[in-house]
């Protein structure tokens, strides 16, 4: 009888065991979870307190003051910038990394997809600055530095980002529009450029979208390929033009407070326009997808 109800009891503190450590495991990922989020909060609150300070019409529509005891001034040198070095980057690494993907999803042997795909993730998670000494040793050494050698060096950043983003909106176009296609005699090279690519058109878009806001807050590749700057603003690429991660970056390495604040005023506007950017993506990536799927 002993014996009976020892066995009985088994089952029970096995059963309490098991919740327990459930719970557990839930309460642990859940406080993983609230970290995340708290970082994140935690860095945009600081930035913004610091920086919202700084925030006026002529912080955008001014170049910095020149002078050692000048004072005011703003960030629009660097706002053009990065807009003509991006611009330059996204006009070298978007239509690469569409051709990139349409050619591993569309025509590659499967060996030949997943070395390239292989390829695109290493690529992915190069670190910036050894992209931007290689392209200071393969163009700047030998033309200077200019908004074009800037936004070479941040297309090979974006590149593996818009290859892989195109990938997978691929992968979601249904087989019945390829075979209805070639039912009809289509070309595969037209298949793809009339039927697949107007229909993945959105997640492309949505793609380039979250490679340009990664690419527009690196600072490392910049500093060998687009760092000798002047106050002026120009829209010339064939010159070195100042950026917002490059005007952060400076400001915080000198001694006046004024300077200091006007960092964190050019590290709110970048972090703005990184969130706003993605977020915007990601539903419309969520868009697309659910429009694939139908």
């Amino acid at each position: 009888m002993a014996e009976r109800e020892v066995f009985s009891l088994r089952p029970t503190r096995q059963l309490r065991r098991r919740k327990l450590v459930n719970r557990l495991m839930e309460t642990m990922m859940v406080l993983a979870a609230l970290a995340a989020v708290g970082a994140l909060v935690l860095v945009v609150w600081a930035v913004v307190r610091r920086g919202y300070g700084a925030l006026s019409w002529d912080f955008f529509t001014k170049p910095p003051a020149v002078g050692f005891f000048a004072t005011g001034g703003g960030i629009a040198n660097a706002i053009v910038g990065t807009i003509v070095i991006v611009g330059c980057a996204t006009l070298f690494a978007l239509p690469l990394g569409i051709l990139v993907a349409i050619y591993t999803h569309e025509f590659a042997a499967p060996g030949v997809r997943r070395f390239v795909s292989f390829v695109l993730d290493i690529l992915n998670g190069l670190p910036s600055i050894v992209i931007g000494i290689f392209i200071f040793g393969l163009v700047v050494l030998a033309h200077g530095q200019s908004a074009v050698a800037g936004g070479i060096a941040l297309a090979i950043i974006m590149l593996p980002l818009v290859a892989r983003a195109t990938q997978e909106v691929l992968a979601l176009v249904p087989e019945s529009l390829r075979e209805a296609s070639f039912a009809l005699g289509v070309s595969r090279w037209r298949t793809v450029t009339g039927v697949i690519l107007p229909a993945t058109f959105g997640g492309i878009v949505t793609g380039t979208t979250l490679a340009i806001a990664r690419a527009a807050g690196e600072t490392a590749p910049l500093l060998f390929t687009c760092a000798l700057t002047t106050s002026q603003i120009s829209w010339d690429p064939r010159v070195a033009l100042q950026s917002i991660p490059l005007t952060i970056f400076e400001d915080l390495e000198q001694p006046d407070p004024a300077l200091h604040q006007q960092a964190w005023a050019a590290a709110l506007v970048l972090m703005a326009f990184v969130l706003v950017v993605s977020v915007l993506s990601k539903a419309a990536l969520a868009r697309s997808r659910r429009k694939l799927s139908r």
